[in-house]
């Protein structure tokens, strides 16, 4: 199996690299330098011996004489003595008399774009087997300098590629030695201080985090929303991107932005550590638990869990129903009980009369408030609730009574079970309250006004607690205790207000509570038969 290279290993490589890539770079800069310089330097040498040779006297009487052995000589001198590639003497005629070319001597030398003949030095760059080389030109004039006997042409060759290298060397190994150290202790500073950040984890080691963090992210049933110092999303899952009904591209936009819903915005943003605070969203019931992230000592942002209740809640509510059912029946025997032992007692007694006059009292009584009902609540499920509510009401020693202006029609099944929920709550919470009060009665309004059901409840208990108005309808919260109780508890408190809620912000409507000589409550159900779903 092949070993990965660590981090240091990988910077050390990356930063040879980058040396050979400068050095190359280097060594043909170099190269191009040290060659234009060549040229320069091999074409003032060439003119100055040229123009040495040229002014020289003896060259001057043997171009006079024409002595063609002496200057053959002093050319062939003049060239090894300089190192030049070739040293030429020639007539005005250009006939060459002295080379170190045997083939050029006695022909006409090619002057090319040189104007020496006219009396003016020339220097240039021309082509000759092999490469390049620098020609200078220099004209011969007679002792007085009244004519010009003849000319000396020098040519010298350029140096090549690996002697411009061979020169430039010393230079280049000295670059390379210092950039060598310099790469190699930048990449071992560099190394250390990105490990010492990525807490001692190698590339590949971060790289395998991360797709395992997305993996787990992606696969939490919870949903998960993390948020920087200014409330933009910074990480979120697929199941917090379904709760809260906002785009999948929301990373580095704020909750304002992604329409997120205001009482969740403040769960998620509030400071400190919250811990199962319930919140309504969307017709659903979310539990947030935030918790502040700090790194160093330093506040980096929070991260929060939400997780749907909504099912829980209406499991809850179904299971409330049924112990509104359990107990009513259990307060209606226990009240039949009591009243056929009253009246086995008077028979036995030999009041017969007095057991009569018992019978019609109480059936006076349930007649007038079953009359009250049925003529004000025509809906059957809700004015059977209110019955059962009026035995255990009387168990318990509260009177509960209809508010005259109370007219409710009979409502379609899925709103009258809504309304059912509703009412049933807030009357168990009324008689909740009324039942320590001097005075106990418990008031229930119902009616349909523009299109919405109202649900007034009104009790004489102690009333709610300023400030707390809308706190009471949150998961949890309750006012009769010393602290707030968890409603996932089996008979934990502040469940009943917080179904309430639920079902009149599933509808679109709405529930407040106020304090006026007690309790009131009041509920609005929209009766159009959509449910709000955003």
């Amino acid at each position: 199996m092949t070993r990965r290279l660590s981090l240091a290993g990988q910077l050390l490589a990356l930063q040879v690299v980058i040396v050979c890539v400068v050095l190359v770079g280097v060594a043909a800069v170099t190269v191009a330098q040290s060659t234009q310089g060549a040229e320069e330097v091999e074409g003032r040498r060439a003119l100055e011996i040229a123009e040495t040779l040229a002014n020289s006297r003896a060259t001057r009487t043997a171009l006079e004489l024409g002595r063609v052995e002496y200057i053959g000589i002093a050319a062939e001198d003049s060239r090894s003595t300089s190192g030049s590639a070739d040293v030429v003497v020639a007539r005005t005629d250009r006939t060459v008399l002295a080379s170190a070319d045997p083939g050029l001597l006695g022909e006409p030398l090619d002057l090319g774009a040189s104007r020496v003949l006219e009396g003016r030095s020339w220097v240039a760059d021309v082509e000759v087997p092999g490469g390049h080389a620098a020609v200078a030109m220099a004209p011969v004039y007679s002792e007085r300098g009244d004519r010009v006997l003849g000319l000396v042409a020098v040519q010298r060759t350029y140096p090549g590629v690996l002697g411009s290298l061979e020169a430039a060397a010393p230079n280049l190994l000295t670059y390379l030695g210092l950039a060598s150290v310099l790469g190699i202790g930048g990449s071992l500073l560099v190394a250390r201080r990105v490990k010492r950040q990525t807490l001692g984890l190698e590339p590949a080691e971060i790289a395998g985090l991360v797709e395992h963090r997305d993996a787990m992210l992606h696969g939490i049933r919870e949903g998960v929303v993390g948020l920087d110092l200014h409330g933009r999303v910074t990480l979120v899952n697929d199941e917090a991107v379904r709760l809260l009904r906002i785009p999948g591209d929301a990373l580095g936009r704020t909750l304002d932005e992604l329409g997120v819903a205001e009482e969740v915005a403040e769960a998620l943003l509030t400071t400190g550590v919250e811990r199962d605070r319930a919140v309504g969203t969307a017709g659903r019931v979310l539990v947030v638990n935030r918790l502040p992230l700090t790194s160093r000592g330093r506040p980096i942002g929070s991260v929060a869990t939400l997780r749907d209740r909504t099912e829980l809640l209406e499991l809850r509510r179904e299971l409330d129903l049924n112990r509104h059912v359990t107990d009513t029946l259990r307060a209606q025997a226990h009240e039949f009980d009591n009243r056929l032992h009253t009246i086995a007692g008077l028979i036995e007694l030999g009041e017969a009369q007095e057991a009569v006059r018992f019978v019609h009292r109480i059936s006076a009584s349930r007649s007038e408030f079953g009359s009250a009902v049925t003529a004000a609540v025509c809906d059957p499920a809700i004015a059977a609730l209110l019955v059962a509510k009026a035995s255990q009401a009387a168990e318990r020693g509260v009177d509960l009574r209809i508010a005259p202006d109370s007219a409710l029609p009979v409502l379609a099944p899925e709103l009258s079970t809504d309304v059912a929920t509703v009412v049933g709550n807030l009357v168990d919470n009324a008689m909740d309250a009324a039942s320590d009060a001097a005075q106990r009665w418990v008031e229930v309004g119902l009616g349909l006004v523009d299109g919405e059901v109202d649900v007034v409840v009104r009790d004489s208990g102690p009333g709610v607690p300023a400030g707390m108005e809308a706190e009471v309808f949150r998961r949890g919260v309750s006012t009769k205790g010393s602290a707030p109780h968890d409603a996932a508890v089996p008979g934990g408190r502040g469940i009943g207000l917080s179904l309430v809620h639920l079902v009149c912000t599933r509808r679109g409507g709405s529930v407040t509570a106020s304090s006026a000589d007690g309790s009131v409550f009041t509920a609005r159900l929209p009766a159009g038969p959509a449910l709000v779903d955003a």
